[in-house]
């Protein structure tokens, strides 16, 4: 089926963070016909895309993407997979050692192997920058290995990029990785800024900080990523069978987590009111990487750079969090506009 004719794409995690901004980009394309989300909503959740529930293009299946079986039917007919679904936090397979194991490595197989039984031609998938471990400031570069990454969440985006480069080079299809900076934005489901403004619900007086909050990352904006997303299955299209290649996709320089609280402090109205508590050690949680600068320079060279830099995504994406906060019906997850809140919304 041709781009004209109307593509099918599939979006595993579609009803996440990000999969749901890249389902809002999707179904505005007209060029697309179809788009079919599976996710088990464990952390993704349908509210993410209940403005869609009257679109007939949105295919929405409550599916387990470790049910290798299961799964296999929703591939036929689909032009592109995005793969976006995996453990939404690296802080949670400290507890469960399994969990990235399960949910990056063999949920990135039972995809790939659904992808070559329906003969589905190429996938765009969502790694991680934590695959080039704790290099400290050192700009990483897509050539730079080994690859050692020091959280188990790092450890499965490894293993899927191999996976995905073995399914290639064996059977011929298509894939454009991302190595993706940190995410932020409305519709936010973990994180730092969630617990930051989870903590705030309950007591504005002070904030609790893991870490010094010297730890400094890029930062995406989530939208400015779907962009990205977007660009990467128009690359893949022009490749051969059997290729694949890798970007970094997030800005130059970083952003500190003290930049972040204290953004946050000040958009919400906080700031002659919150005490903010930091700690000592230079990482925030074991397997955390404190440090880290990522050279999108090669996807630059490619086509296709980000509009903002980090401090830039970080300011935007608290606004809009903060926006979306104001509008959003109530949920069970403890994230909500603090009562005592006084944002100035921008638009």
């Amino acid at each position: 089926m041709s781009e004209k004719s109307g593509s099918t794409c599939l979006v595993t995690g579609g009803a996440g963070f990000i999969g749901s901004h890249l389902v809002d980009a999707l179904l505005a394309d007209g060029a697309i016909g179809e788009v079919r989300v599976l996710d088990n909503l464990s952390s993704g959740r349908r509210e993410h895309l209940a403005h869609h529930e009257k679109n007939a293009k949105l295919k929405i299946h409550a599916v387990e993407l470790l049910d290798a079986e299961k799964i296999r039917p929703h591939f036929k007919g689909v032009n592109t997979v995005f793969h976006l679904a995996a453990n939404p936090d690296a802080r949670w397979g400290i507890e469960n050692t399994r969990l990235d194991l399960e949910q990056e490595t063999i949920v990135t197989y039972n995809v790939l192997e659904a992808m070559r039984l329906n003969h589905v031609p190429q996938v765009v998938f969502s790694s991680s920058g934590t695959v080039y471990g704790d290099v400290g400031t050192k700009a990483t570069y897509e050539g730079l290995g080994p690859c050692l990454p020091v959280s188990l969440y790092g450890a499965g985006k490894v293993a899927s990029e191999g996976l995905i480069s073995a399914f290639c080079g064996t059977f011929g299809l298509r894939a454009v990785i991302f190595r993706f900076g940190n995410i932020i934005g409305e519709r936010t489901t973990h994180g730092a800024v969630f617990d930051f403004i989870r903590q705030l619900v309950k007591d504005s007086s002070g904030l609790k900080v893991l870490g010094n909050g010297f730890q400094a990352k890029p930062y995406v904006y989530v939208r400015d990523l779907v962009e990205g997303l977007i660009f990467g299955k128009s690359k893949c299209e022009g490749m051969e069978a059997s290729k694949f290649d890798v970007f970094n996709l997030a800005p130059g320089g970083a952003t500190s987590v003290r930049f972040i609280v204290e953004e946050l402090i000040s958009q919400l109205g906080f700031s002659n009111r919150t005490k903010i508590l930091y700690g000592e050690t230079a990482q925030g949680w074991p397997g955390d990487v404190p440090q880290s600068r990522m050279d999108s320079s090669k996807l630059a060279a490619a086509g296709f750079s980000l509009p903002r830099s980090s401090d830039e995504a970080v300011k935007f994406a608290l606004s809009r969090i903060i926006h979306w906060l104001v509008n959003r019906a109530h949920s069970d997850d403890g994230l909500r506009l603090p009562a005592d809140a006084r944002p100035v919304l921008s638009h």
